[in-house]
């Protein structure tokens, strides 16, 4: 932080903290909990911060190099607030580092999950995206307690908005998520 006074910040990351922010609004919308059964738990928010994220990951890296760049920046925000999240909840300092790095696998795991999934448009991809959601999203339920059909629906309305989103806009830290 320090740092950041002394030699200010590069224009990625002001911006990858704006998208950050917008991703983290969108992910916390009481309708994603109350209507579509996203766990509202740690577990449960976290997942929906990771949802979002690769939705607008995944529209930032159509942009090379430019988005690409962004991309890296939105994921170095991610984990920085994933690191402060975790010393708020009184997490070590010993054991935030492995805790970091064991949340960062399991985002690159879910990333390649859900985008194999929307970049497969048939019912393959379709299934794909449900048994991901499952397995990530509803993984701290019963198994059979929820049909992840409408968050399926709304992911994939969440990919086309952002798919016909102006990279310039997204690149500036304007994300354009649909109505939930």
């Amino acid at each position: 932080m320090i740092f950041k006074r002394f030699f200010g910040t590069k224009p990625d990351e002001d911006i990858a903290w704006t998208l950050y922010g917008e991703i983290v609004e969108q992910a916390r919308r009481p309708a994603l909990f109350a209507d579509m059964k996203i766990p509202d738990s740690v577990d449960g928010r976290f997942e929906s911060i990771v949802l979002h994220m690769v939705l607008v990951l995944r529209r930032l890296k159509r942009d090379f190099p430019e988005g690409e760049m962004l991309a890296g920046a939105l994921q170095e925000a991610f984990y920085a607030d994933m690191d402060r999240s975790l010393r708020e909840m009184g997490a070590g300092d010993l054991g935030v580092g492995k805790r970091v790095q064991r949340m960062a696998e399991g985002f690159t795991g879910r990333l390649a999950a859900y985008e194999a999934a929307l970049d497969d448009p048939g019912a393959e991809g379709e299934d794909d995206l449900s048994a991901a959601l499952l397995r990530n999203v509803y993984g701290t339920l019963p198994s059979g307690a929820v049909d992840p059909a409408d968050l399926a629906k709304y992911v994939t309305a969440q990919a086309a908005a952002l798919d016909d989103q102006d990279g310039a806009a997204l690149r500036r830290g304007k994300v354009g998520f649909a109505a939930p």
